[in-house]
Formats: C-alpha cells, structure tokens, sequence
C-alpha cells in the first residue's frame, strides 16, 4: 500500500540513484602490453639479438617498485648495437671468475655450442607503463651466463632483505644453479650448486 505523499518520494529516490549511477566513471579497458617478438627485441637491443623460445619472465629487478623484463635470447654480437639503442652490455659471470670486461669476454666461445650467444635482456621499467615504456629506465645484455633455463624468485641478501633474483639452470652435466641479481649498481653473479628442482 503507497501513501499518497509516497510516490513522488519514491520518484525522487529513483531520480537520484539513476543519476548517481550514471556519474560513476566507467571503467577503462586495461593497456595492452607490447607483444615480446623478434621485432620488440630488435627495437630495443639491436639486429644482432632474437628469440631462443624461452618466456620472457617479467619482476621487479631493481626493487623501486616497477615491472621488469627478463627476455631471453641470442644475441650474435651484443656490442655492435649498444650505444645506438641505449643499453649497457655487461658479463657478470666472468667478473665472478675474476674478469668481466665485455669488450674482451664477448669474443669467448661457450663450452656448448648449442647454446653459443645466450644472453638475458633486461629492460628496468619507468613510470606506468613500466618494461614498454618508451623510455625505460635502463637496459641491459647479460652476456656469458650459461643458462639452459631460468626462473625469477625472491633471493635473501645479508640481514634478511628480499630481493629478485634471475636464477639459471647452467648448461653442463653437473646441473648446477647460479643467480643473478641486481646490487643496486650492477648485475652481479652467484653459483649456488645444486639444481632448481
């Protein structure tokens, strides 16, 4: 039963929630992220660098907060490109052994030619747009790690902080695991030993 002042109480109501709904902003559709091909690779590390069919693994490196991006690849000569598209080659692997000099260490030939050239491409995202922004925060090719396969996990540094880590699977009978990770001034390398499984 409506009382007779009721129904233009319950027109008023219907009005104000109709408008109210209708000032709610819509929501957008999320940004699409770049496909990761041979031709987002060559864009941002050069001719010399494609795809080995590896996912590429995506994480905060650098610890500021914003997505990264870990591609895996083959990049034939890592240096030629380097100051055209803006990246820094680097070879933690050796400087754990004692010398990292890329300009040097790029001419070494891996123990398993299968796996020759193996590099990880890590681009450190800026701003929202993170890894694809059109100006990322810095680039990297992390040359001569001997990697089959990799993963990204938290690694525990001195007093207890967490990090990410870029953990490999080596090449080699001996299964053996190692890390990569990033200082806060540089990739650096660790072997851990046993393997991931």
């Amino acid at each position: 039963m409506l009382f007779p002042n009721s129904v233009p109480l319950l027109i008023a109501c219907c009005l104000w929630l109709s408008v109210t709904l209708s000032a709610q902003p819509a929501s957008l559709p999320p940004v699409a992220k770049p496909a990761v091909d041979n031709a987002f690779v060559q864009k941002q590390f050069g001719s010399t660098c494609s795809l080995i069919g590896i996912e590429p693994l995506i994480a905060d490196l650098d610890s500021d907060g914003i997505e990264d991006i870990v591609i895996p690849a083959r990049c034939t000569n890592p240096m030629m490109d380097q100051v055209e598209d803006s990246f820094v080659v680097v070879d933690p692997y050796n400087s754990f052994f004692g010398y990292g000099n890329p300009k040097i260490t790029t001419q070494f030939s891996s123990d398993d030619p299968e796996h020759r050239g193996y590099s990880l491409l890590v681009i450190h995202g800026a701003g929202a747009e993170a890894w694809h922004s059109a100006t990322p925060k810095a680039k990297f090719i992390i040359i001569n790690v001997p990697f089959k396969q990799v993963v990204v996990k938290k690694l525990a540094l001195k007093k207890k902080r967490l990090i990410m880590g870029i953990f490999a699977e080596e090449t080699g009978g001996d299964q053996a695991t190692s890390v990569v990770f990033w200082d806060g001034k540089r990739y650096k390398y660790t072997p851990l030993g046993s393997s991931m499984e």
